[in-house]
């Protein structure tokens, strides 16, 4: 039995998300008495796949296969599956973003076991497998007892430090026998975003709300972000009264974001906008209210005007 990582890349280039994911799979080995195989799906040099042994992988499958390239769901779930299956896998995780939500479900039906999303740490014990993830928006936690035999995970973002192992990984090429018909989706462009930092992979986010009071006061929360090199994101009620793209959206109906340091200038703290961001290392909340809720949240508070703080954070920040 083996412990399996779907480890996703970037250009060819992987991130600390999926550095993260394999010292995360690799403490579970541990104490399992096992293995990590990593798979790797797209173009990807020797070099870079070798930086997953490094953090605890012994195997790295790959797969280059330009179909994968359209990013289908269905295609990477049989992949998966077929690489869980070839490695006699007893634990599959992946990251809890976006792809990985999406295909865990796919693969914990195909390999008829249990799935715990949105975990937070190591199991709490092996036998029974009990793992702890957070409930009500963050508010509470939870022990899950997962009783199948392969058990599948998603793991929250920034929730394990990176521990380098210095293992030297075997990469194998890897055959899924996916078929065309298994892929549905055709990518007809592609329009990336360039010169901004990525929220979901941003250290540190600067985020404004309402109390902003107008799209024309963010060129401080811009002026900061640059400083920090930093996220910049948002409210709910910020994007849909057209201030800043939807992009920037961060909250439970937004993106889901756990940066070590989270900046919330305006922002009353509603519990959706919370149920995105309460997983970040520390929060700063900045809020003329002092009875606003995102201080019951906030690790520190200012309450003040944000347009009187900004300027003299910014000044802060260059003097260091």
């Amino acid at each position: 039995m083996t412990i399996l990582t779907y480890t996703e890349n970037w250009d060819g280039k992987f991130k600390k998300l999926s550095f993260e994911l394999v010292s995360y799979a690799a403490a579970i080995a541990k104490e399992l008495g096992t293995t990590v195989t990593a798979l790797s799906i797209g173009e990807v040099a020797d070099d870079e796949l070798k930086k997953l042994g490094a953090y605890g992988a012994s195997k790295i499958l790959t797969i280059n296969d330009s179909r994968f390239g359209s990013l289908d769901n269905k295609a990477i779930s049989k992949a998966v599956v077929a690489a869980a299956s070839s490695e006699n896998a007893g634990v599959v995780i992946f990251a809890n973003n976006n792809l990985g939500k999406a295909i865990a479900p796919r693969v914990s039906v195909k390999l008829n076991a249990g799935l715990v999303s949105g975990v937070t740490a190591l199991p709490i014990s092996i036998d029974p497998f009990v793992v702890k993830k957070k409930v009500f928006t963050g508010k509470a936690l939870a022990n899950v007892k997962i009783d199948t035999d392969i058990k599948v995970l998603t793991f929250s973002q920034n929730s394990y430090e990176l521990v380098e192992t210095g293992n030297d990984a075997a990469i194998e090429a890897f055959d899924p026998g996916v078929e065309d018909s298994d892929f549905s989706t055709v990518v007809g462009e592609t329009n990336k975003v360039t010169g901004k930092v990525l929220l979901t992979d941003a250290e540190i986010v600067v985020a404004g709300g309402r109390g902003m009071k107008s799209a024309d006061n963010w060129e401080g929360l811009e002026e900061l972000a640059d400083s920090l090199n930093a996220g910049l994101a948002c409210s709910r009620p910020v994007s849909d009264e057209g201030w800043r793209p939807h992009a920037e959206h961060v909250g439970q109906t937004g993106k889901i974001i756990a940066p070590n340091l989270y900046f919330a200038f305006g922002i009353s703290g509603a519990i959706q906008h919370l149920g995105g961001v309460s997983s970040s290392k520390v929060i700063v909340a900045v809020n003329k209210d002092p009875e606003a809720p995102i201080f019951e949240s906030a690790d520190y508070g200012i309450v003040g005007d944000v347009n009187k703080v900004i300027p003299q954070l910014i000044e802060g920040v260059k003097e260091m």
